[in-house]
């Protein structure tokens, strides 16, 4: 039985003073909107997405515990995640075009063997030889078995790639709502589990 995709995925980000250096990568020299996502946050990124689907809505619920002192923080920490999604949506795009480029040409050699065993092999033996039919059969079960692999990776390998490229895509340009207060927090989840 298939898992129903959810519907909305929040992810939420706890912006404060200790929690700040744990979003960043701590060997990066680089200025903190250039910096790279810090390994345990990056797990925690994909695992939130993990149960997202084709239709799934991704947002971002920032919680700003100290009400002004660390909202400078918001901008830089959502344009790393930016960043990073867009670094994995193009090197997965990528990934897909050598994909398709490389089951592309093995379709190509594979028909061009199949059309050499049955165009040039049957003129080499003569139409009323005896060999002839029980090459034929080879040819035959040879030129399924050639074929096959490459129509099977095009017809149906292909979909894990698109569905992480949207995912990716979804999370680089993911809405971002910020929560001020733990009031509102709290009451945005209590009408989403009233909602639910």
């Amino acid at each position: 039985m298939r898992k129903t995709a959810a519907r909305k995925i929040s992810i939420y980000l706890k912006i404060d003073a200790n929690s700040i250096d744990a979003y960043f990568n701590p060997h990066d020299p680089a200025r903190l909107d250039r910096r790279q996502l810090g390994h345990d946050f990056q797990e925690y990124l994909n695992n939130s997405i993990v149960g997202a689907g084709r239709h799934t809505t991704i947002d971002f619920k920032v919680f700003c515990c100290d009400s002004g002192n660390m909202r400078f923080m918001i901008d830089p920490l959502i344009r790393t995640i930016r960043r990073h999604f867009q670094i994995q949506k193009t090197l997965k795009e990528m990934e897909f075009r050598k994909f398709k480029r490389k089951n592309y040409i093995l379709l190509l050699i594979s028909i061009s063997i199949v059309m050499f065993c049955q165009g040039v092999l049957p003129l080499v033996f003569g139409q009323d030889h005896r060999i002839h039919s029980m090459f034929s059969n080879a040819i035959d079960v040879f030129s399924w078995v050639i074929l096959w692999k490459p129509i099977e990776r095009l017809i149906f390998y292909w979909n894990p790639f698109l569905k992480e490229i949207l995912l990716f895509n979804k999370m680089q340009h993911a809405k971002v709502n910020i929560v001020e207060s733990e009031e509102e927090l709290i009451n945005y989840h209590m009408e989403h589990y009233d909602a639910a």
